[in-house]
């Protein structure tokens, strides 16, 4: 008898990302783990000028860019960073295998 393989699937990890953006109304996160969706992943507010999400995601490589007030925004701060084809840079998050 064949036994088949099973890989076991990497569970998601949650993942903190939170951006000073003291000047802005609105805040989203969309990048390759939401399709480049502008508003599947909403920021939240504190209050003091910060923005903060939680994404679970499996470990791997992912980019993204932020949408604030409608805009494509660099997320500010210093984040690796890879050149896109619109003349713009994405930046790269990396979630760790546990």
């Amino acid at each position: 008898m064949i036994k088949k393989k099973t890989t076991k699937k990497s569970q998601p990890i949650a993942m903190g990302l939170g951006f000073n953006l003291p000047d802005v109304a609105s805040a989203y996160i969309a990048g390759t783990f939401n399709d480049w969706n502008p508003t599947a992943t909403p920021l939240q507010h504190d209050g003091n000028g910060s923005w903060k999400a939680t994404v679970l995601l499996p470990p791997g490589r992912y980019e993204y860019r932020l949408v604030a007030d409608g805009q494509w925004i660099n997320a500010p701060g210093l984040h690796a960073v890879v050149e896109n084809p619109f003349g713009s840079r994405n930046t790269v998050l990396t979630v760790p295998s546990p």
